[in-house]
């Protein structure tokens, strides 16, 4: 097959940057270079190197003043709440129940399903993301329509219909058998059918009930390697609820850990009111907690202590998400900005390399998928995202003033948005520019 030979300024990470000035961490070529051949990287490097591995028919693009990064990674997002998005006055139980379930029930329509999904997926790569953690509705087809329509685009995602059999209108409920029994079809017509992964997906401890969560834990124990996604720990009424509808419990994770749902693979959403005991039984299962800071703000949740769970003894690994619909925004540019701010007012700050990170390599590894996608690197998918930090008037004007990369990169960061994202190759193909012909 044909390669293609990407030319611009390049940057990945090797590795979490610990400062502002720990080069060693990222991998910056001024003048650099990416052939791509079926669907993979097969050289990285300065462009004067790669560019004689490239063949002599190989299509050149030139990028240049462009920046070159693994395309961006979304942990946690609902695809079903495209149109909930900016809906106004409603903490999160009552936003469930007011705007977010009966949107739901439109999914019993699998037509619904393919036209939400395919609008979705657009606004995805209209961002610059490649990957995505997806919650699909309660009902099969919303899944089927979501993963057609990723494997048609040739996208790695990962998603599952949630499970959820109580507390929620007759609309979005399943029971614990159909649950389990349309998750096992799910499984076995997409995880692994090209680029597909699936999630099993108990919405949280409010809408399943105990018999569920069992459900829940035995298809983790028949599929230890699929991914697990659930919430946790976002709202301090959504804590008091479970905590009556399981009396047992220690603490809301303790819920979650009773059924066996806590591992590596596992992914919880916001995670904002963790107690000791509950960050020690993250980090010890290796679960991942899942930041989105839009979604927190907008919904007034609270403020995620980003620096302090990665710093703690027990450290936890961390993702970012959009959150959409609950988050403001489909662009992970947007999400860091906002992040940046949540961070600040826990008194901390976090460095543009360091949000560049989670939301490439960072996002990929809280995913166990950073052999596959997030960097750069030979042998990896080629997922790419090309950025313009002079995208708009307002940045342009900045960029005459910024005088190094990580002032570039901040300016990307709070500023940018879609319309920095000049192109996105998913798996190779040119997937922005293909869309707006």
């Amino acid at each position: 097959m044909n390669s293609t030979l990407l030319r611009g300024r390049m940057l990945s990470f090797v590795r979490w940057p610990e400062t502002i000035d720990d080069h060693s961490a990222w991998r910056y070529e001024e003048d650099g270079g990416l052939v791509i051949s079926d669907g993979k990287i097969v050289a990285s490097g300065a462009y004067a190197d790669v560019e004689k591995q490239a063949g002599e028919g190989a299509k050149k693009i030139d990028h240049r003043p462009h920046l070159l990064l693994p395309g961006f990674i979304d942990t946690h997002v609902h695809f079903p709440q495209m149109q909930v998005i900016a809906s106004y006055g409603a903490e999160l139980l009552d936003w469930l129940n007011t705007y977010t379930f009966p949107e739901e029930t439109k999914f019993a329509n699998a037509q619904h399903g393919r036209r939400i999904a395919r609008l979705f997926l657009d606004e995805m790569v209209r961002h610059g993301t490649t990957t995505v953690a997806a919650y699909c509705s309660v009902h099969k087809a919303s899944a089927e329509a979501f993963f057609a329509e990723s494997h048609d685009r040739n996208m790695l995602n990962i998603a599952g219909k949630v499970m959820m059999d109580r507390n929620a209108p007759e609309g979005v409920l399943d029971t614990p058998q159909s649950g389990y029994d349309d998750t096992k079809a799910l499984i076995r017509e997409w995880h692994g059918k090209g680029r597909q992964h699936y999630a099993i997906t108990p919405r949280f401890a409010i809408t399943s009930s105990p018999e569920q969560m069992e459900m829940a834990g035995a298809l983790c124990r028949e599929h230890p390697d699929l991914h697990m996604q659930t919430h946790l720990s976002e709202n301090h009424a959504e804590i008091a609820f479970t905590q009556q509808l399981y009396p047992w419990s220690r603490d809301y994770t303790d819920v979650y850990e009773h059924y066996g749902l806590l591992g590596k693979n596992s992914l919880f959403g916001h995670c904002i009111h963790l107690s000791e005991r509950e960050a020690d039984a993250l980090s010890e299962s290796g679960s991942v907690a899942v930041f989105c800071p839009t979604s927190n703000l907008f919904l007034g949740s609270g403020l995620f202590d980003y620096q302090r769970f990665r710093r703690r003894e027990k450290s936890l690994r961390i993702a970012a998400a959009t959150d959409v619909g609950g988050g403001t925004n489909y662009s992970m540019l947007r999400t860091m900005d906002e992040g940046y701010k949540v961070i600040a007012l826990n008194g901390e700050k976090l460095n543009p390399f360091q949000s560049f990170w989670q939301i490439t390599r960072g996002n990929a590894e809280a995913l166990s998928v950073a052999g596959k996608i997030g960097t750069l690197d030979q042998g990896t998918d080629a997922d790419i995202v090309v950025l313009d930090a002079r995208a708009t008037p307002a940045m342009r004007l900045r960029m005459e003033t910024a005088q190094t990369l990580a002032q570039e990169l901040f300016l990307l960061q709070t500023l940018g948005d879609d319309r920095a994202v000049r192109e996105v190759y998913v798996a190779g193909r040119a997937a922005k520019s293909d869309m707006a012909n």
